[in-house]
């Protein structure tokens, strides 16, 4: 088949762009070159995180992804016939013919033929990078649209529900309705009767307090009820419309006759132009973090903002937000596919709403922006150091403000008194109470601490803010903390003791020798920032330490054509993806030999999904993979080290949000999904300067 190359692709994409022809359209109708082996529905945190499972919208119903069904339901009258959109009922009615899946970064987008009709059935989260207020807003944008495909006029209705799955925990929960009133929007809500607000921490969780809500502008003519999903569906299926009265049987279980927030949204007869219509699914939780004790809110109501003044400020940005959001997809797919080809933007595309809902945007009592991380399916755990670093290229790449969000809870918390350690911490809780750490030792015992891991971790993540920034204004706020840190490294770096890495899960290693590479690079972060800072002499001694350790760490390390995991091991190998900075920040530690020589070596023990991890075993890490691939100077480097990762993406048996942890030899998950470390798969983009300078003009303060 005859394409353009993915340079040529993306730079005529751009002109495109520039010259005001299209905004997101080609890449709407582009082909999906990955399958999902989940699909982004309704993407804004951990807890409101909303999957479709199956290839197909109306095959399953969407979950959380827990795997918790979170059943949401639409179906079109065309002419009187019903066809299933999305889930598996109502019975008895078929499904519309799904037609095209596309995976865009704020938008999802299914198309189908319905009869006579094609409709569009599209999904917008407008997490935008350089809007907080945008991006922290709970709402997602349901948009159906319906044209004539023969050229005669149809009579067309949409149907959607969503069942109070969404607000609990457990579907014996008892769940009451309601009915608020917003200026211009017919609204619906539901929530748990008891309200249990932050009461619970843990790993495989659903919210259980705060309130969904389903709001219609008016001018749509909706027509809505709370009722049972069976009769709901099923009136609309036979008639055409819906339950005449709400359901008054409330509190009830949520899974007692399942009660539903139902609307139908009548299109008239529609014809060979389109017809739209919208509304807004979104969740308040009230609370979204506690924080050494205290309550936290989230962003978008630090000012004391409620739920209606949310809606009605989604309902009013609808069509501004629909534009900015075409524009960043088709911007963030054009860069993407310069600097990795089109199914690393697929990819990308893919790993951007992921990554963004593993994490919660909440105000600090000062109204500092705090961002929390959760560790999906791993152990719970709530900011988490050895996350934000994998997760971080996403943040580095698109917003500053988001990157120090991500980190000011652990610097703060590493300050307080009750932080006992010279190095940083691992955790600050389980979420989505961060009030103290819970792995290992916690506060009370370096036992399964991590100090090299996370010490280096912030010292690189700090050094990024200051290079992205182009200041060191945030470090010098933390500059002691960085500074007992980067000391701590330098004495106990090189060669570092049996502890544990962030690949905790393959056990203590003594001597690691990619864990000392992080050490190194670390500490010449550190030496960067301080001579941004103007300390000359503190910068000159770091400098010098990275650089002997460098070639200390060459020689310790070398085992002919490769290097080794552990320096005093013979014969093993591992991934040595912490490199992968001093090529990103052009640190000149390690010369090009070295990488030269790894990479060559990576490519002889690739397996059909991928490059394991290490020696020890044959699974492997996503986001690691893609540091490694990264490493590659050559285009044909990257797709060999690439190739087997998108097999392993279009192969995985288990349809879950990525996984992060697989077997090579079969693409069987290992463990973990959904979690934040996927916002790492954007590092590609940090190793073409140009783009990213681009997008670091957009961030910088």
């Amino acid at each position: 088949m005859n394409r353009l190359r993915p340079t040529v692709f993306a730079t005529v994409i751009l002109g495109l762009l520039t010259s005001g022809v299209i905004a997101g359209a080609a890449w709407e109708d582009s082909p999906q070159r990955l399958r999902p082996p989940a699909v982004p529905l309704v993407t804004h945190d951990p807890y409101f995180s909303i999957w479709s499972r199956t290839d197909h919208l109306a095959d399953s119903w969407p979950m959380h992804w827990t795997g918790a069904v979170h059943a949401l339901c639409s179906v079109v009258r065309v002419d009187g016939q019903p066809y299933r959109l999305m889930g598996m009922e109502p019975k008895g009615a078929p499904a519309a013919e799904q037609t095209a899946l596309r995976v865009l970064p704020t938008r999802t987008i299914y198309r189908f033929k319905a009869g006579p009709v094609r409709l569009t059935l599209t999904f917008t989260t407008p997490v935008l990078p350089g809007d907080l207020e945008v991006l922290s807003r709970p709402a997602t944008y349901l948009t159906w649209t319906a044209a004539s495909a023969d050229g005669k006029g149809h009579d067309v209705a949409v149907y959607f529900d969503a069942t109070g799955e969404l607000v609990v925990n457990k579907p014996d929960q008892a769940v009451v309705g309601g009915r608020p009133r917003v200026p211009g929007l017919t609204v619906m809500r539901i929530g748990t009767k008891d309200q249990p607000v932050l009461a619970k921490d843990g790993d495989n969780l659903r919210i259980d307090w705060g309130y969904l809500y389903v709001a219609v502008p008016d001018g749509h003519t909706p027509r809505t009820c709370l009722g049972s999903a069976e009769e709901a569906r099923a009136a609309f299926a036979s008639t055409g419309r819906l339950l005449e009265k709400d359901d008054r049987d409330m509190p009830r279980p949520a899974r007692d006759r399942w009660p539903v927030l139902a609307c139908l949204l009548p299109l008239g007869t529609v014809g060979a132009n389109p017809v739209q219509t919208h509304l807004i699914l979104a969740y308040d939780d009230l609370f979204s973090i506690q924080y050494f004790g205290t309550n936290l809110r989230p962003w978008w109501r630090r000012n004391g903002a409620d739920a209606p003044a949310m809606l009605q400020a989604a309902a009013n940005q609808y069509a501004d937000l629909a534009k900015r959001c075409g524009a960043f997809d088709a911007r963030v797919m054009a860069d993407m596919t310069r600097v990795g080809g089109p199914r690393y933007a697929d990819l990308c595309a893919l790993a951007y709403r992921h990554a963004l809902a593993a994490h919660k945007l909440a105000a600090a009592p000062d109204s500092t922006p705090l961002l929390f991380s959760k560790e999906c399916f791993s152990n719970g755990c709530i900011a988490t150091v050895d996350v934000a670093y994998p997760a971080s290229p996403i943040f580095m790449l698109f917003s500053s403000d988001l990157l120090k969000a991500s980190v000011e809870p652990v610097f703060r918390y590493a300050a307080m008194d009750r932080w006992p350690f010279d190095f940083a911490p691992h955790d600050l809780g389980r979420y989505p109470k961060a009030n103290g750490q819970r792995y290992g030792g916690g506060e009370k015992s370096e036992d399964r601490q991590m100090p090299v891991e996370e010490s280096g971790n912030m010292l690189i993540l700090a050094g990024v803010i200051s290079h992205v920034d182009g200041h060191v204004d945030y470090a010098r706020r933390h500059w002691p903390l960085l500074k007992k840190w980067a000391h701590y490294l330098k004495a106990k770096g090189l060669d570092p003791e049996n502890q544990l890495c962030t690949d905790d899960f393959a056990g203590h290693l003594a001597h690691n020798v990619n864990l000392s590479a992080k050490a190194i690079v670390a500490m010449a972060s550190y030496a960067r920032m301080a001579r941004m800072a103007g300390h000359a002499d503190e910068a000159d001694a770091f400098r010098k330490t990275a650089e002997d350790f460098a070639r200390r760490w060459q020689q310790m390390a070398d085992d002919g054509d490769h290097y080794r995991l552990a320096f005093d091991r013979p014969g093993t190998w591992s991934q040595k993806y912490n490199l992968v900075w001093d090529r990103v920040l052009d640190l000149g530690l390690f010369g090009p030999e070295v990488i030269k020589k790894e990479v060559a070596y990576y490519k002889t023990r690739l397996n059909r999904f991928g490059l394991p991890l290490d020696n020890r075993k044959t699974y492997t890490k996503t986001d690691w993979e893609v540091w490694t691939a990264t490493l590659a100077r050559s285009e044909a480097d990257w797709n060999a080290l690439m190739d087997p990762v998108y097999a392993f993406v279009n192969h995985t048996p288990q349809r879950v949000p990525l996984t992060d942890w697989y077997w090579t030899e079969t693409a069987e998950r290992r463990g973990f999904q959904a979690r934040p470390v996927i916002g790492g798969l954007f590092i590609k983009a940090l190793a073409d300067e140009a783009v990213w300078q681009t997008y670091r003009r957009r961030a910088r303060p």
